[in-house]
């Protein structure tokens, strides 16, 4: 049966959130699941690979639930954990390559899937444009604090990135392209170099340049911030950088 016209009445209210305890009781029967227990949701965007909705048991004991679109978004399952946790579960829809998705923080019973469903969403706003990730809010949380206030990211990367906003592409892309890759590189110069191909000083030069054009200091921690989540709402924008 396809997932979705199976467990969909009784995840519905459970995922919307606020259900009075004796229908967490009638959905815990229903869904084959106990009330309380390692629980997180996933809401993944677009089409989902037939093979990657399995009900389980996995091989870890975790157990799958699914339920079909809603919200604007793709389909959403409810994941009893089993003894890899996250890990294990995210691995499963990598393998398959469903994506993009986020997946809520752990919660300890079905009660409680209405908060991790809008979580589950929020981290989903994280990916990148046209990846296939499947992201945890709980590795995002500044990321997700961005993405939940449109208006003051859209602030941050006009007040930070302004005047690297205006060169031409080609050459904000390059800027930009050093910086993440120094930001991946631990703050290597060397590093970073010999993942851009070019001389250190090169790499020099370059962050120097964005430091002016940005009025913001890599040495300087609260600036460092500063670029750091500015780099992510660039990440998010549906535009090139």
């Amino acid at each position: 049966m396809r997932r979705g016209t199976r467990y969909g009445v009784l995840l519905g209210p459970l995922l919307a959130g606020g259900a009075p305890p004796d229908l967490v009781r009638r959905a815990a029967r229903g869904l084959g699941l106990p009330e309380r227990g390692a629980y997180a949701v996933v809401v993944l965007a677009g089409s989902v690979p037939e093979a990657a909705v399995a009900e389980g048991p996995d091989a870890d004991g975790t157990r799958w639930r699914w339920c079909g679109p809603g919200d604007g978004a793709g389909d959403v399952a409810v994941v009893l954990l089993g003894a890899a946790g996250p890990p294990g579960a995210l691995a499963r829809l990598g393998k398959h390559g469903a994506g993009p998705g986020g997946m809520s923080p752990v919660v300890g019973s079905l009660a409680e899937l209405g908060a991790a469903r809008r979580l589950a969403g929020t981290a989903l706003l994280t990916c990148a444009p046209g990846t296939r990730e499947v992201v945890r809010l709980d590795e995002r949380l500044p990321t997700a604090l961005l993405v939940s206030r449109p208006e003051l990211s859209a602030r941050l990367l006009a007040e930070v990135f302004g005047p690297l906003l205006a060169l031409v592409p080609a050459e904000r892309a390059v800027l930009v392209g050093t910086l993440e890759a120094w930001l991946e590189c631990g703050g290597s110069m060397g590093r970073a170099a010999v993942r851009l191909r070019c001389h250190r000083n090169t790499v020099f030069n370059r962050l120097r340049r964005l430091e002016r054009l940005t009025a913001r200091s890599l040495s300087r921690p609260r600036e460092l911030v500063d670029l750091v989540l500015a780099l992510d709402v660039l990440r998010l924008s549906s535009a090139p950088p």
